[in-house]
């Protein structure tokens, strides 16, 4: 089913961007709960499954989350990256009629068979906040790192280039033409679906776990919401190369940490975030990798974006990293 979203001018400008970790836990469950999903995501999902088999909620889980997905586990986010809690407190507050519709399309009963949503959002939202803390929330960081350091990107084509550069670099799947934005389906081609921001704008979010595809909100009570697939989730699971064992005794434990997270440019917040340190202190490692000539920077706008050199990935082993056209600051 091919999604069309129409704009307004006002709801044009209106494009802003968003990190949901609850939508990235309910993504995470939908792959547990099913095939495993891709085969980039295998190294995690080993790891998490057992996680899940012990969640008393399982059965709600899997009646929500396991097939199509309702509209109110992806309440549209009101901040760039709020906090599960509110998030939660989005799914609580969910209103009766949305819920029951959204509820009897997913079970396939009508919608005025549909539970009490005050025996379910309760049960389900504390399922949701166990899960996040026992399989997400390890991971956060390193999560956290890749989406962030893909919206810095994406703004950067949105300031530079508009909407339609914007678009046309997001995926494969969507196309922007002239106020209307297209997100092609392939299951259903001939089928088309309408989305209307009415004014509201639109929330791009990346995402780990819908990668490599991008998910449409057809049903937004505010801002439409699109998520797409995050750049660097492809080596967000992979283990470090066997070379920077060797280097952490000479280089350090924090130095080679960075250059393991440099697979990917990075910004001195983003690396900060998946390391868990102050970005004072990754300037002060950069500095020095730099000195060694393994790190190089570039600024593109006031965005510096740090890469691994021609000698690190020949050190390392690893293929060099797509770098961004831009100045680079020695």
């Amino acid at each position: 089913m091919a999604v069309e979203i129409r704009f307004t001018a006002a709801s044009v400008a209106k494009v802003r961007f968003a990190v949901s970790p609850l939508g990235e836990t309910v993504l995470a469950l939908r792959i547990l709960l099913g095939t495993g999903g891709h085969t980039v995501h295998r190294p995690w999902v080993r790891q998490a499954r057992p996680l899940l088999a012990g969640e008393r909620e399982l059965p709600l889980l899997r009646a929500l989350i396991a097939g199509s997905l309702p509209s109110f586990l992806f309440p549209t986010p009101t901040q760039r990256l709020p906090s599960m809690a509110a998030e939660l407190d989005l799914v609580r507050a969910t209103q009766e009629d949305f819920f029951r519709q959204e509820y009897g399309a997913v079970l396939g009963i009508p919608a005025e068979d549909a539970p009490e949503p005050a025996t379910v959002l309760p049960r389900l939202a504390e399922a949701l906040r166990r899960c996040h803390e026992s399989l997400i929330a390890p991971q956060w960081g390193r999560m956290c790192a890749v989406l962030e350091a893909d919206i810095g990107r994406r703004a950067l084509t949105l300031v530079e280039g508009g909407v339609q550069a914007l678009f046309a670099e997001l995926h494969r799947d969507i196309a922007w033409d002239d106020g209307q934005l297209v997100v092609h389906g392939r299951r259903t081609p001939h089928s088309v679906h309408t989305v209307d921001t009415g004014g509201h704008g639109l929330v791009l979010q990346p995402s780990v776990f819908n990668w490599p595809d991008v998910g449409v909100d057809k049903a937004p009570v505010t801002a439409a919401s699109i998520r797409y697939p995050a750049t660097g989730v492809g080596l967000l699971w992979e283990s470090p190369p066997p070379a920077l064992t060797g280097l952490a005794p000479v280089l350090g434990h924090t130095r080679t940490q960075i250059l393991a997270a440099l697979t990917e440019p990075l910004t001195t917040a983003a690396l900060a975030t998946r390391l868990s340190i102050t970005p004072s202190a990754v300037s002060q490692h950069l500095g020095a990798l730099r000195g060694a000539g393994l790190v190089s920077t570039q600024r593109k706008g006031r965005t510096a974006l740090h890469l691994l050199t021609d000698r690190a990935t020949h050190l390392l082993g690893t293929p060099p990293p797509r770098s961004p056209s831009s100045d680079t600051v020695t």
